[in-house]
């Protein structure tokens, strides 16, 4: 399926879960707004857009002629917010789902 977001909110979301999952630790400085726009084959304007809304949520900070760097407590915070969200969007049609189906939740344990 297609995701049709717009590329700063894909963009954002990858950064999101590379700060989750520690590979951009507390206090480690992000890539440059250039860098990570060549490596990802973005529009540097775009990038900018997906880090500022992180500065504007208090999750990195920026230290002028330094660099963008993860602030204490970001990773915590998007996690909190990435569960809350799923739990509220994606798990009811999974779970209707499920019912609908007949699969017990052990039934997917079991599975993996």
């Amino acid at each position: 399926m297609p995701d049709n977001r717009p590329v700063y909110l894909r963009l954002r979301e990858q950064i999101a879960a590379a700060i989750i999952e520690g590979r951009y630790a507390e206090g480690q400085m992000l890539p440059s707004v250039r860098a990570f726009a060549a490596e990802q084959g973005a529009n540097p304007l775009t990038v900018a857009k997906a880090y500022h809304q992180f500065q504007v949520d208090g999750l990195i900070r920026v230290q002028r002629g330094v660099g963008m760097f993860v602030q204490r407590g970001a990773a915590d915070r998007l996690r909190a917010a990435e569960r809350a969200a799923f739990l509220a969007e994606e798990w009811p049609p999974i779970r209707a789902r499920l019912e609908r189906l007949g699969i017990a939740p052990q039934e997917l344990f079991d599975r993996a």
